[in-house]
């Protein structure tokens, strides 16, 4: 796809193309962006499990006309057990574990997260939502065609999965990675929706689930209770916000990373690139990148423990700072620790001007791994986020990790409205600026930005390396000049799952709505 889709009554973006038709047909029917998202969100918990899933969380950005952007964070919290003490007992001291039943310490948030925005929608005018979840039941109860990405994932990741509960009777074929192709039906996580859908969305935390859950967890080694998922609260909040020559921009605040995704922008908005895809432009937003992450990773965490708060950051005295530190030739020396990930980012947009910017993830592939066999649910491992050490990312009970998770929200100076995003841990904010520069300063058609060869400059999803990593399709004189500045170059595959699954939607002033997919995802973008 060469350029965006384009048309008036609704668009969605999503990286699975099941996910996009759910919320396309939802639209379709008259329902709101929110709504359509919901259809999505869960319709892709189904078609994209190593990437997402309702054991996990989710965040959104969600703008409607006339009114400030809010922001829904649904990250779970910590269980009431889960201390560095009681991690010690069990002889983790250096680290917490990423797989397993020990490794799923968190409450997965995202289903209350939908509960939160379907409740933006006014209720008489709500579809129900049976109608909402009709896709993504259909999907787990008559199974899905695996992806290749999900058969790649599956085989790269097998040898640390194979052996958590539940895991292999579900998403191993004879104790090996399915093929492509492979039909995946998922029966009990299609009851779990049914019932969810019978019950309330509600019900995941207060009912029958939450106790098979929580008994579940209990047998495998979690700290994880029925008491945590009847005291989960998802957040309603006021997200970050930046000024910017190209007009307002916003994400999410602690404890995810949203600030640093506002803070490179920001930092590179002032080095005043007056051209695209050159040396100035990924040198400058690279350079920008390692500002904003030296701040992050010394000072990021849950909000309630942080020195001081992420929209201080913004301030024009402290990006004024940061930007006098970058020198426009050379690279400053890397790396730093690693924040890790994997995601899905979504967006819609409706007729009446909502605009949805969203995330979902369960953390790593497949999250913890530990799967349920009761109700189908795989648990994230976005526990192992936390620190076992003093600072204010350090586990403590109620508490909520570091979240790579940032969905992104942009009001244009001329009037449009962008949501975009993407999956990719480490990766997010910098594909963020990659696609946005590109198509809100350089002019680049939106499909076209996230088309086009990206970089990622340190680790992310299932990869051990720091370098500058640069997808094979720049031009090889530009290669060299980041070579000569000191970048640590390392070529990856034209079009890499390393450069993460972005997407874009965009509503114009005059209604027209745009919509833009990642070819490196099984994505697509509808809009008509």
């Amino acid at each position: 796809m060469l350029h965006s889709a384009i048309g008036y009554r609704g668009a969605v973006s999503a990286p699975h193309r099941a996910a996009a038709l759910a919320g396309r047909d939802v639209l379709e029917a008259g329902g709101t962006a929110i709504e359509a998202m919901v259809a999505a969100a869960a319709t892709i918990a189904v078609t994209y499990p190593h990437m997402n899933g309702i054991g996990g969380d989710g965040f959104w950005l969600i703008h409607r006309p006339g009114e400030a952007p809010v922001g829904i964070s649904a990250g779970g919290q910590a269980a009431g057990l889960a201390t560095p003490g009681w991690y010690a007992d069990r002889g983790y001291r250096a680290a917490l574990p990423t797989r397993g039943g020990e490794a799923a310490l968190t409450v997965p948030g995202t289903i209350g997260g939908w509960e939160r925005a379907l409740s933006l929608v006014p209720e008489a005018k709500r579809l129900p939502l049976a109608h909402l979840l009709r896709s993504a039941i259909a999907y787990a109860r008559d199974g899905i065609a695996v992806t290749g990405n999900q058969s790649r994932t599956t085989a790269e990741k097998w040898a640390g999965l194979k052996e958590v509960p539940g895991f292999a009777d579900l998403f191993l074929v004879d104790g090996a990675p399915p093929a492509p192709g492979h039909r995946l039906c998922q029966p009990a996580l299609a009851r779990t929706l049914e019932s969810l859908a019978e019950n309330g969305l509600a019900s995941f935390y207060k009912g029958a689930i939450a106790a098979a859950h929580a008994a579940y967890l209990s047998e495998h080694g979690s700290p994880l209770r029925q008491q945590d998922f009847s005291f989960f609260q998802v957040q309603t909040v006021t997200p970050l916000r930046v000024e910017s020559s190209w007009g307002s921009l916003y994400n999410m605040p602690p404890p995810t990373q949203g600030v640093a995704s506002l803070m490179i922008l920001a930092i590179f908005d002032r080095l005043n690139v007056d051209q695209g895809e050159g040396f100035a432009h990924l040198h400058g937003l690279i350079e920008a990148t390692k500002q904003a992450f030296l701040l992050r990773n010394a000072h990021l965490g849950d909000p309630s423990t942080m020195a001081e708060q992420a929209q201080s950051w913004l301030d024009v005295s402290v990006l004024d700072k940061l930007t006098g530190r970058i020198d426009r030739e050379n690279a400053l020396p890397w790396p730093h620790v690693p924040k890790q990930g994997d995601t899905v980012w979504m967006g819609a947009a409706d007729a009446d001007g909502t605009v949805v910017s969203f995330i979902q993830s369960v953390f790593w592939e497949f999250g913890s791994g530990l799967t349920c066999p009761e109700t189908g649910v795989v648990f994230q491992n976005r526990g192992a986020g936390f620190s076992l050490g003093d600072g204010p990312n350090q586990l403590a009970p109620g508490k909520r990790p570091f979240h790579t998770l940032n969905p992104a929200l942009a009001q244009l100076s001329d009037g449009r409205v962008l949501a975009y995003g993407t999956m990719g841990g480490e990766g997010q904010p910098q594909t963020q600026a990659a696609v946005f520069t590109r198509f809100a300063q350089f002019g680049t058609d939106l499909q076209q930005a996230i088309t086009a060869p990206r970089w990622l400059l340190g680790k992310t999803w299932g990869d051990d390396t720091t370098t500058l990593k640069l997808e094979d399709r720049f031009d090889p004189f530009l290669v060299n000049q980041l070579k000569n500045a000191g970048h640590q170059i390392e070529l990856i595959p034209e079009f890499s799952d390393l450069a993460g699954h972005a997407g874009a939607v965009l509503r114009h002033p005059t209604g027209l709505l745009e919509a833009a997919s990642d070819p490196r995802s099984d994505g697509d973008a509808v809009a008509f």
